[in-house]
């Protein structure tokens, strides 16, 4: 089992060497992956979906980093959005899904099994499709056979061979698709806003940042040895806390819990009184403490705020140490930025703290190969 070790974020060389796909950089050039993807966007002809034409549904088909798109496109469009917006994550659309509503399939390379098949069930359907992936793909031919649209993903060097480092490539499409429909407001101030925002967050968690100043490195130094409890007060926090989760397990090959205020209240709470609440100091062997990471909005429902507040006065009486995060920005879209751009950085980190290339995932590529045909 390898070791955490503290000194290797500040070890310019070994940053360098440890990364070799170069995920560090990859989540340095999101700013520029914001700008670049809704350019696209607009190019690709997303102003043809007119909001006089308004589907009845929304539906993201996407697994992984795909499908948080769908989520994150919901948090962006927020609780008083008209329509439905969903997230499909199997090989079946919902029951209810038809000639009415648009179907968007999310691929970052354009070959995902669960999400061509999606696809080519919503074009049995009879629904409007709408294709992210990489051109000339299979998702994009599927797309381009049905008279739908398609936005391609033109990914960054190196590490983006990983979907998980093209997040905003696969995001902003949707939420341009959105803004044309009318169902948020997503102007270009706002985007140069989510992409400024990153750029900060790149500056700040930068390499070179040493730990006691750099926020990226800070959450990789309090999420290790711990076992992540992670939760949002908004939609928009919950998608960043979700992100994080799916990030440490990826990046960091560490398991996380998160989950969302109030629901949480109703059950993940209760770990507070057992027996990982508190370090076994005393113990042999490594020793794996609860740690609560909030991560909160500016808009909160006072329910939740009230919520929140108790649960890390009940997190810390029991022993519980509790990272807060606040999102920063005024519109949603920026405020989920800061959020995911931080918490990417962390899991970084947390990796290379333990030695570990965060680009592989040898396990999940196993997997797809022990299950094709």
């Amino acid at each position: 089992m390898s070791s955490f070790e503290p000194e290797r974020l500040d070890d310019a060389a070994f940053l360098t060497e440890g990364d070799p796909s170069g995920m560090l950089p990859a989540v340095a050039s999101y700013g520029a992956q914001v700008r670049t993807s809704h350019r696209s966007a607009l190019e690709a002809g997303v102003s043809r979906l007119s909001r006089e034409d308004r589907p009845r549904a929304i539906v993201v088909a996407g697994m992984g980093a795909s499908a948080l798109a769908g989520d994150m496109l919901a948090a962006v469009c927020g609780g008083g959005v008209p329509i439905p917006i969903v997230t499909a994550r199997s090989y079946r659309l919902p029951g209810w899904v038809g000639a009415a509503d648009l179907v968007i399939a999310v691929s970052s390379s354009g070959t995902t099994e669960e999400t061509q098949t999606l696809a080519l069930e919503a074009v049995r359907r009879g629904c409007r499709l709408l294709a992210v992936s990489r051109p000339r793909s299979p998702l994009a031919a599927i797309a381009e056979q049905a008279s739908g649209l398609h936005v391609p993903v033109v990914p960054v060097q190196g590490a983006a061979a990983a979907p998980r480092a093209n997040l905003w490539a696969l995001t902003i499409p949707l939420v341009a698709v959105a803004s044309e429909l009318g169902l948020v407001e997503v102007g270009p101030e706002a985007v140069e806003a989510a992409a400024k925002r990153l750029e900060d967050i790149a500056h700040r968690c930068r390499p070179s940042s040493e730990s006691f100043i750099n926020p990226g490195k800070t959450l990789a130094l309090e999420l290790a040895d711990t076992i992540p409890m992670i939760w949002g007060t908004s939609p928009v926090t919950s998608a960043a806390a979700h992100r994080l989760a799916t990030q440490l397990g990826k990046n960091a090959k560490y398991p996380a819990i998160w989950g969302e205020i109030p629901e949480a209240g109703h059950n993940q709470v209760a770990v507070f009184e057992g027996p990982l609440a508190q370090r076994d100091i005393f113990g042999d062997g490594p020793s794996l403490s609860l740690r609560l990471i909030i991560l909160r909005d500016l808009e909160e429902h006072p329910q939740v705020s009230k919520r929140r507040a108790m649960s890390v006065r009940l997190a810390e009486g029991h022993g519980v140490p509790v990272t807060e995060i606040i999102a920063e920005g005024a519109h949603p879209l920026e405020r989920l930025a800061s959020l995911v751009g931080l918490v990417d950085y962390g899991s970084v980190y947390l990796a290379l703290g333990f030695g570990l290339d965060p680009a592989p995932v040898a396990t999940v590529a196993e997997l797809k190969a022990r299950i094709s045909p």
